[in-house]
């Protein structure tokens, strides 16, 4: 099928009503899922639920190889697959909800700016702890991801993401980074998005919009998530905006998960 014909399909996929059957793809929840992409998922989720769209959430030990871009979570609504916040919001959007039409053309890029904020430094930071923090790889990451397999199918997969991820830092200048380093990014990260929320339910005043469900997914699994330490959230609870922040979106769009936890 050509590019043109492709957009038309994802086009008219886009156009036709949300189904009563959407789902949403994750690893699995109590023994394989990481840090970075339980956050990402959260992100997905919340803002699903902002937007009022209905997901069922299944947890599967292959969601990253099924997965078309190979990360996650994705969704798979009618017959379309999506991966990732960004290209799930352009979708959603194409369905006839947005959460940031309301914004004009300098706060729309004021909101891009922050999420790129929260992409390069704390999704950035979520994986270099995870894979590039020898003890919380050894002690953590490793057993978790690849927890569904077997030997020694468990020990190729899991060296091979750390080798991926470690690649990637050493790509973008994170790899000469000390953990101190990191602790200091997130923590600068939190203060810039301190002072942009300010007293301020959401980032845009009353009304939320995607880059509230993206931080809010990372800053609350960063504080649910135990790790071999507790820096990194140390980080986060420094700023009690942020704190309120968290509560305040987990009491309104997840008050009726058994799982939902206060912070």
């Amino acid at each position: 099928m050509s590019l043109a014909a492709e957009a038309f399909v994802s086009q008219i996929a886009a156009a036709e009503p949300w189904p009563e059957k959407a789902t949403l793809y994750q690893p699995l929840k109590e023994d394989q899922i990481l840090l970075s992409d339980s956050a990402s998922s959260l992100a997905v989720q919340t803002f699903l639920r902002m937007c009022g769209l209905p997901v069922q959430v299944s947890c599967c030990a292959n969601a990253e190889y099924m997965s078309p871009s190979g990360k996650v979570p994705f969704i798979h609504v009618g017959n379309q697959v999506v991966s990732e916040l960004g290209p799930i919001v352009q979708f959603i959007k194409a369905k006839g909800h947005s959460l940031s039409d309301g914004l004009d053309d300098v706060q729309r890029a004021e909101m891009k700016a922050y999420m790129e904020l929260v992409n390069n430094m704390l999704l950035t930071a979520e994986l270099y702890i995870q894979w590039c923090d020898d003890y919380t790889a050894t002690e953590i990451s490793r057993p978790r991801y690849s927890s569904p397999y077997s030997w020694p199918l468990n020990h190729i997969l899991a060296y091979q993401k750390q080798w991926e991820v470690r690649r990637k830092m050493n790509a973008i200048g994170w790899s000469g980074k000390s953990l101190e380093q990191v602790y200091e990014d997130v923590s600068q990260c939190c203060q810039a998005l301190s002072q942009r929320l300010g007293t301020q339910p959401y980032f845009f005043n009353k009304q939320p919009t995607e880059l509230d469900a993206l931080v809010f997914g990372h800053l609350f699994t960063i504080l649910t998530t135990q790790l071999t330490n507790d820096e990194l959230a140390e980080k986060v609870k420094s700023y009690t905006n942020l704190l309120s922040f968290c509560h305040r979106i987990d009491q309104t769009y997840f008050k009726e998960d058994k799982g939902s936890r206060s912070v």
